[in-house]
């Protein structure tokens, strides 16, 4: 019985896959009830009451501005913040808000094209510069989520591999945006250094910041939101994530004390999280930290994820921890990794089953 039930889940699979019209698709069809491959497991359903929200305490994951010359104030609170949460979010960030307007008019600009348009983007394949697809792992997961999602690489220095190959809708948009936000994406990791008592430009000299990828989501309303999820848990497989969202809805969350906590939206802000290889090279000082983003009947929810994973593409990169901070009372606790083994891992797994650093305890 398991067997035919795992083929009858494989052909839904393929079926949606093939239509390549994405979660959207199935919301522009007049959809009312969830699809099976979208309905998480009962055992998953039962877990969500152990973390009742009238049960949570209310409280927030820390909210830094980075303007005004108060350079060691930012550097203890971003240390803080990435020690205890692995989250925050920033203002005065220093990336204009019609840029910021502009990125999430442009992802929402592709998403609702229509179906012949958006076929031109649509692959599974990782090594894409531009693709578009809904669940990059789709066929591992044990349940599909509630998104579609154009992704794009980007170079440090060119920002884009080429502009030409981005849809016209979201060209000029994201070509600017990716310039602003990579810029943040050093300024972060200057202050995460200072945070780890290190030179300011350390982490940026170990090419953390090399390349980036934007993956922009888009989160149809759903049917029946309680059985679905928006994007699964995980931790980020990077050094560090900087997060845009359209302010609709409370959808982001992170594990926090036994709890899943709202991240709620702050007007102009972004959210910044800890990914896996900052947690590894500095030695678990900083906290790469489980979320997830749970399905709304309300939408659509649009963000805009920047990755900022190092040099993929360098087979022979390797990290560990960094020699600073390994003393005799603080040892190595995880091995060295070749970057793209560690990144290859992570793209052949599903999203919900895959703990990255697990893999490489020292």
């Amino acid at each position: 019985m398991a067997d035919s039930e795992q083929y009858d889940r494989m052909k839904l699979l393929k079926d949606f896959d093939e239509t390549k019209a994405g979660v959207k698709g199935l919301t522009d069809a007049g959809l009312f009830k969830l699809p099976q491959i979208f309905v998480r497991p009962p055992e998953e359903l039962a877990e969500e009451l152990k973390h009742d929200k009238a049960d949570q305490v209310q409280v927030q994951v820390p909210v830094i501005d980075l303007s005004g010359g108060r350079r060691r104030e930012i550097v203890e609170q971003v240390r803080s913040a990435a020690e205890t949460w692995g989250f925050f979010q920033v203002v005065s960030h220093g990336i204009p808000q019609s840029v910021c307007d502009g990125m999430i008019d442009g992802v929402r600009r592709f998403h609702e094209m229509g179906v012949d348009e958006k076929k031109k983007y649509y692959s599974r394949d990782a090594r894409e510069s531009v693709r578009y697809s809904s669940n990059f792992d789709l066929f591992k997961s044990k349940t599909a989520s509630w998104r579609d999602t154009l992704s794009i690489s980007a170079n440090l220095g060119t920002h884009l591999l080429d502009p030409h190959q981005l849809p016209a809708v979201c060209r000029d948009s994201t070509v600017e945006y990716s310039k602003h936000v990579e810029k943040l994406g050093n300024t972060l990791l200057e202050l995460l250094s200072e945070g780890l008592g290190l030179k300011p430009e350390m982490l940026r000299e170990m090419e953390c910041s090399k390349g980036h990828r934007l993956h922009c989501h888009y989160y149809p309303a759903c049917p029946e939101p309680q059985l679905a999820i928006g994007t699964t848990k995980h931790s980020d497989p990077g050094f560090l994530t900087i997060l845009l969202q359209n302010q609709l809805v409370s959808a982001l969350q992170v594990f926090y004390k036994d709890s899943w906590i709202d991240i709620q939206p702050v007007q102009g802000a972004l959210v910044i999280n800890i990914g896996d290889l900052l947690q590894l090279v500095s030695n678990g000082k900083y906290r790469s930290n489980e979320h997830r983003v749970i399905a709304n009947g309300i939408g659509p929810r649009i963000s805009v994820a920047c990755f900022l994973s190092g040099p993929f593409g360098n087979t022979g990169k390797i990290y560990g921890p960094i020699q600073e901070l390994i003393t005799q009372e603080s040892p190595a606790i995880y091995k060295e990794i070749v970057i793209e083994d560690y990144l290859m891992k992570f793209l052949n797994s599903g999203l919900d089953s895959y703990r990255a650093l697990d893999y490489y305890k020292a």
